[in-house]
Formats: structure tokens, C-alpha cells, sequence
């Protein structure tokens, strides 16, 4: 059986950028692709935690060390300059590779510095 699993995310992104008429995608700073292991033009989720808006695109590089968080193309629609979103990345594995593999999560702050990054998330309690 193949499981579809959560590869990456970059948590709590803060949105630089909503370019309408730039070609459809997600520019992201380079270097929060890299350490969150995102490749160019990787399918890529986004979950807007400001308006509740989830959509699909994909990721381009950005300058590294920029800070940058484009949503470009009709996604510019869907998410606007100072949206706080989750960006994530799945992959496909089989049960014995999900039984040990561990996703690459990157906590961001206000100005999409990185806070800390982990390969768990705590037990939700009640």
C-alpha cells in the first residue's frame, strides 16, 4: 500500500507579495526552500490561516536570504500581502518507509525568519 505523507512544511509563512499578473506559482526565498527541502517547481499546498483558504500551485525560487513569499497568478487571489499560510509538500511511500520516515518542518516568524525547525509535532492534548 502507498501512503501519501507530509514531506515538508514551512509553518506560519507570512506573505510578502500577491502578484496577479506574474505566471502562476509561489515564489519562496531559496533558502527556506532548501531547509525545508521544497524543490523548484515541487507541488506545493497552501493553507491560509488569515482567510481560511487552502489551494494548490507550485514553488519557484525567490532570492535567498530575501524572505520572500510570492503567491502569484489567480493564486494572488486566494492569499494577500501580510496573510499568515502553512506551506506544504507531500510525498508518496510505502508503509515500511512511513513507518520511519520523519518530515522536515520550518517554523517562521513575522519577517519569515526561521524560528526552529523539527521532525515532530507534540501530542495534541484535550
Amino acid at each position: 500500500m502507498q501512503l501519501t505523507m507530509l514531506k515538508c512544511k514551512l509553518h506560519r509563512a507570512c506573505v510578502t507579495h500577491a502578484e496577479l499578473d506574474y505566471d502562476g506559482s509561489c515564489a519562496i526565498d531559496t533558502r527556506l526552500l532548501e531547509l525545508a527541502g521544497i524543490r523548484e517547481f515541487e507541488q506545493i499546498q497552501i493553507y491560509n490561516i488569515t482567510n481560511g483558504e487552502r489551494f494548490t500551485t507550485y514553488a519557484i525560487q525567490a532570492e535567498p536570504g530575501s524572505g520572500i513569499i510570492s503567491v502569484n497568478g489567480a493564486a494572488a487571489h486566494k492569499a494577500g500581502v501580510g496573510d499568515r499560510v502553512i506551506i506544504c509538500a507531500y510525498t508518496g511511500m510505502s508503509e515500511a518507509q512511513a513507518s520511519v520516515f520523519k518530515p522536515r518542518l520550518v517554523y517562521l516568524d513575522d519577517t519569515n525568519r526561521v524560528v526552529r525547525s523539527a521532525n515532530t509535532i507534540p501530542v495534541q492534548a484535550a
